[in-house]
């Protein structure tokens, strides 16, 4: 199944109180690797941004007035994801707004569109229990370069949610994409390696000579200052 990294950005907490998203970014994976495909939107959400809003995202009111409305993207937006797995950090946030946007367009809830809604933070939680878990947080504990995270931007989120969710999942150093023909060098301590059965292999067994016995007794004497040693282990008849 495809893999589709997914983070919004909206212009409030809550799309009950009629919030709206500003902004969609979507990052395509398969096979573990990034195809190089993403979806970036913004969006005019016909209504004005809270101040806590723009200082996290920094998308003006004036900038988004310019921009597409959801009901102008939503085929291309369900288009991208359609049948995918799609991996949100805090995905019962992001979803809330999305479904919020498709019953405005009496659209079906996102959840049945998908192949699956998969939520990172659940899988941080149960990986680190009581530490903090925010993508900056993760971005921290797991070495991925956030330095370009001067605001949270969509896209931007979602392809470090990618090289996050890759190291949780299986410690693999960097989502690369390859060039035709090349072939993917593992980071050092990471080589993926078959898994051999060691069944068939004999190993030889190495009789001792007359003066390792002697050292092995001696050893064991040595040992047995206050008795019971030597009873219970086996001394090597010499």
């Amino acid at each position: 199944m495809r893999q589709i990294f997914l983070d919004t950005e909206t212009t409030g907490l809550s799309p009950e109180q009629g919030d709206r998203v500003v902004e969609i970014g979507c990052v395509e994976m398969e096979a573990r690797q990034l195809t190089g495909r993403t979806l970036h939107l913004y969006l005019n959400p016909e209504r004005k941004s809270s101040e806590e809003a723009v200082r996290v995202h920094g998308l003006t009111d004036e900038f988004l007035a310019g921009q597409r409305r959801f009901a102008e993207v939503a085929q291309e937006f369900l288009e991208f994801v359609r049948g995918a797995e799609l991996i949100i950090h805090n995905a019962a946030f992001d979803v809330g707004f999305l479904n919020a946007e498709l019953t405005r367009l009496r659209q079906p809830p996102l959840s049945t569109q998908v192949g699956a809604i998969t939520d990172s933070l659940l899988m941080a939680r149960e990986l680190y229990p009581g530490k903090a878990n925010s993508l900056d947080a993760l971005c921290r504990r797991l070495e991925v370069d956030n330095s370009n995270r001067t605001f949270h931007g969509a896209l931007l989120d979602a392809g470090l949610l990618a090289e996050v969710y890759i190291r949780m999942t299986r410690g693999q150093k960097s989502l690369v994409m390859e060039e035709e023909g090349e072939s993917q060098v593992p980071a050092a301590g990471l080589l993926d390696t078959a898994e051999v059965d060691l069944s068939g292999f004999v190993l030889p067994v190495l009789e001792p000579d007359d003066l390792e016995r002697e050292a092995h007794v001696a050893a064991l004497k040595d040992l047995d200052k206050n008795g019971g040693v030597l009873a219970g282990w086996p001394i090597i008849s010499a």
